[in-house]
């Protein structure tokens, strides 16, 4: 197993505990416990890494697009997540949808 592929499988089952975690307690934790905002701030900091991972070093098909396109899709992504109100599906979509247009633009 590659050492990417590896990271990617602990931080996923990391990430699968902290869940697993969360639904345990959830109904002996507020929202606003300081066990619940670590749980959300260690989820967001996996995920975050893997975004930069992917945009930065990725490996498979997202590697033979040129950096500025995955970069200019990341910008999309998160102008959508703004420009929807902090939904996850539109920017994804805003996201997908400049790497398909740049996709075949030599940058």
């Amino acid at each position: 197993m590659a050492e990417a592929d590896l990271a990617l499988l602990l931080a996923a089952l990391c990430c699968l505990a902290l869940r697993v975690a969360g639904l345990a307690v959830a109904g002996a934790l507020r929202p606003d416990h300081p066990f619940v905002a670590w749980a959300a701030a260690v989820a967001q900091a996996t995920l975050a890494a893997f975004v930069v991972l992917a945009v930065v070093a990725p490996t498979g098909a997202l590697a033979t697009l040129p950096l500025l396109a995955r970069v200019a899709a990341l910008a999309a992504g998160l102008i959508g997540y703004v420009a929807f109100g902090r939904r996850l599906l539109p920017a994804l979509l805003a996201g997908l949808a400049v790497l398909a247009l740049l996709r075949g633009v030599a940058l």
